[in-house]
């Protein structure tokens, strides 16, 4: 493998040199040997401890708003005072804001046979308005279509039917991989009132990363809506009961 030939002139410190280089070499490539054969172990992924807030909550009650509801003592609500850079179509747009976790729920109120204004995309992108009637069918549709856009990078989409202890009935979605938002609901009395919510994140969507913040402002979520009730109108099992509403359901939701 390794050519070496004595030299009779060369002295004993110069041997010894010598000597120590060719060890060094053959300990170098036999490392080289073992390394190469060696099985590669890949290292888990890891991130961030996440420290969670106790569990407290508060009541949201605005003069005049025709909803109310528990939300978590370290959220704070922000009203939304923008639509595509146009006002909302009515000043009970808000939003619940987490700013230890970067999240943030959008809350979205409709008058069910109220007019409304739409944005339409036009072939260059841009928007324009729409004048239109919000309609319940239409509504529940839109929320839907809304949670099925990003499809293509979902790896599931759940969606079951609700009915709160306050007589207030719904659907909330369960979305699964990189979607920018993984829980979305609407909640209705389908005869005047109507909101939509949906939570994102300012990040990049990592289904693995974020899981940890989803999971448990999922009880908040939960929280939210068994506490939520209308307040503009009796929603009562005399006046709607729970399987009335759930029969004006699309036939997509009712089947979950």
């Amino acid at each position: 493998m390794f050519n070496f030939q004595f030299n009779p002139g060369l002295s004993q410190r110069t041997m010894f040199n010598v000597k120590n280089a060719f060890y060094l070499l053959l300990a170098s490539y036999f490392l080289l040997l073992v390394s190469c054969n060696s099985t590669y172990t890949s290292k888990k992924k890891g991130y961030f401890k996440i420290d969670f807030p106790e569990r407290k909550y508060q009541n949201f009650q605005q003069e005049g708003f025709p909803y109310t509801f528990e939300y978590p003592a370290y959220a704070s609500i922000i009203k939304d005072s923008t639509y595509f850079d146009s006002n909302p179509e009515n000043p009970y747009w808000i939003n619940i804001d987490f700013p230890q976790f970067g999240g943030r729920i959008f809350l979205s109120y409709k008058i069910v046979g109220g007019k409304a204004m739409y944005k339409l995309k036009q072939a260059n992108g841009s928007y324009r308005d729409s004048a239109g009637i919000n309609k319940f069918d239409n509504m529940v549709n839109d929320a839907f279509n809304l949670t099925n856009k990003n499809q293509a990078i979902t790896s599931s989409i759940k969606d079951s039917v609700m009915h709160t202890p306050n007589g207030v009935t719904g659907v909330f979605f369960k979305v699964g991989g990189n979607a920018a938002t993984a829980k979305q609901f609407f909640l209705s009395d389908t005869s005047k009132n109507f909101i939509r919510g949906a939570l994102y994140f300012d990040v990049t969507p990592n289904a693995d990363s974020l899981r940890p913040v989803q999971d448990f402002l999922q009880k908040d979520i939960e929280h939210m809506i068994n506490t939520f009730r209308w307040t503009n109108a009796k929603i009562t099992a005399q006046n709607s009961t729970s399987s009335e509403v759930n029969d004006k359901l699309p036939e997509a939701a009712k089947s979950k």
